[in-house]
């Protein structure tokens, strides 16, 4: 049977039934992709190479492994870095056209193959398969834009203060782009940021989180189809032991002229440092710890549909996701109510290949045991537990609802990444800014109210990157994603995700005849 037609089976078992879970998650479950799109090694130069060593994927929602993908070190990232800079140098003499055409075929192919990359993430990442899909469909959305911008980074000629020269301002690809990308989004981190790195004329290495490298190595696969020369995107997947070598060389290496991440705050310091010594240009999307307001204003129902669809989104696994919920006193038990009945009605858990699941597991038991924390920190200090509140067997989080919540309780203090909704009561609007502005971090915010004036106020007084005004899901590639303060520094998507990968070179014509 030929390579383009063989399907390789990955049979994952439940260790037991779930508490709680349909008794369907008692069966086997089976990843059916074709076999070009399995990919288990590097892809450096155009080439799929092995590493010394290997380490395992798991299925979160069963703990089994689906496969084992080549552990690449510091070796096999310099050897990326190279050939992303020999191909940087042809890539770059590219029309903005031909870059165009062939990032509109790699979102083709995307589009194509919705359904196997759809199944790589709800598999290594657990996500439901509507989930998934329409992860696919956002990260094809990036390819699709990037090809459009490609065609429209555009220059300009400044009038001259003298008769005898022209002033031209030229944009030019900064070089090669390290891109480093977290689990919970394992295919869009990637097409956001190497769409505008390719668009621009950069090459790029991209190491994926540890968790999720099938669906990079998936997308380099589709990206050869589509005829993307070799080195212009390398992808070098390693463990989680193997990270800080593979990352120590993508962000010192003087090679690398950028460096664009996607993850902790706390990460983000430590690149941004390894970054200092060669000056790179850097751009981070760190973390989050979003405020979600209710005024008394709000219409309550668009309230709680906001608040379904910003908080469980992948089991409130996202950056974006909302974490404080700040409810004004007058509507805060109606609040509270309608949102614990949308729960009961429309939260189901399980496999995310279950046609019913909308809470998959959390990524691992570390992050189901964080979770737990914050509801025992709350408990314990007088908050109440209205709905869930308990951990389910390995990484499986039930969603928790909790009222009585505190401004001095662990769960307003610091992001969550799970399935838990603290809810704050407060008075005055002066009040609610005070809270939601009281973080060193400022990436999303959201806020229903109906009143036109408070709207302005409030939005321009949230210190975020990102606002949400009567609307819970605010990503979209033609606006601008990232945030302030400790969120990070720099825009990806819209037409400034392309900026980031640009120098402006000035260029100073004269002797020119009057």
């Amino acid at each position: 049977m030929s390579a383009a037609v063989c399907v390789l089976k990955t049979r994952c078992f439940l260790r037991q039934l779930l508490p709680g879970l349909p008794a369907t998650m008692h069966r086997s479950y089976s990843l059916d992709v074709s076999a070009p799109l399995l990919r288990t090694q590097g892809y450096v130069d155009g080439r799929w190479i092995s590493a010394a060593s290997v380490f395992p994927v798991l299925d979160p929602a069963t703990g089994q492994e689906i496969a084992r993908v080549s552990d690449c070190g510091p070796a096999e990232a310099k050897q990326a870095v190279d050939a992303a800079y020999k191909a940087f140098h042809s890539w770059k003499q590219y029309t903005a056209k031909e870059r165009s055409v062939l990032l509109r075929k790699w979102f083709e192919l995307l589009t194509l193959h919705k359904d196997e990359l759809a199944q790589l993430i709800t598999f290594e990442c657990g996500k439901p398969m509507r989930e998934s899909l329409g992860e696919i469909s956002y990260s094809a959305s990036f390819l699709e834009w990037f090809s459009e911008e490609a065609r429209r980074v555009y220059g300009d000629i400044v009038p001259s203060p003298a008769k005898d020269r022209k002033l031209l301002l030229l944009k030019q690809p900064v070089g090669v782009a390290s891109i480093i990308t977290p689990w919970n989004f394992p295919s869009a981190m990637i097409t956001r940021k190497v769409g505008a790195a390719l668009a621009a004329g950069c090459t790029v290495v991209v190491k994926p989180a540890e968790d999720t490298p099938l669906s990079a190595l998936a997308l380099a696969e589709l990206a050869e189809q589509a005829g993307i020369p070799a080195g212009v995107v390398n992808v070098v997947p390693c463990s989680r032991e193997s990270t800080p070598s593979v990352g120590q060389v993508l962000c010192t290496d003087p090679l690398v002229a950028k460096i664009s991440f996607t993850g902790s705050t706390a990460t983000g310091k430590v690149l941004l440092k390894m970054a200092a010594d060669t000056v790179k240009k850097v751009s981070m999307e760190l973390g989050g710890h979003a405020p979600f307001i209710v005024f008394d204003s709000a219409d309550l129902d668009k309230a709680v549909g906001g608040a379904m669809a910003s908080k469980f989104r992948n089991s409130g696994q996202t950056c974006v996701c909302s974490n404080r919920f700040l409810v004004q006193s007058a509507v805060y038990d109606r609040f509270v109510e309608k949102l614990g009945r949308a729960m009961d009605a429309e939260l189901r858990l399980g496999h995310g290949s279950e046609p019913d699941t909308t809470q998959g597991p959390l990524i691992n038991t570390r992050a189901a045991e964080k979770v737990l924390h914050q509801i025992s920190d709350a408990v314990s200090r007088g908050a109440k537990v209205v709905k869930g509140g308990k951990r389910l067997d390995g990484s499986f989080m039930e969603p928790t609802l909790l009222a009585d919540v505190t401004a001095n309780m662990l769960c307003t203090k610091e992001e969550t990444f799970g399935p838990l909704v603290p809810v704050i009561r407060f008075n005055t609007e002066e009040e609610a800014l005070a809270i939601a502005n009281a973080t060193s971090v400022g990436l999303a915010g959201y806020f229903y109210s109906q009143d036109v004036s408070q709207i302005w106020r409030v939005a321009e007084a949230l210190e975020v990157g990102m606002v949400g005004v009567n609307e819970g899901l605010l990503s979209t590639p033609e606006a601008t994603f990232g945030g302030v303060k400790e969120s990070g520094m720099g825009r990806e998507g819209s037409k400034y995700g392309v900026d980031e990968y640009l120098e402006v070179k000035y260029v100073c014509f004269g002797g020119l005849k009057p």
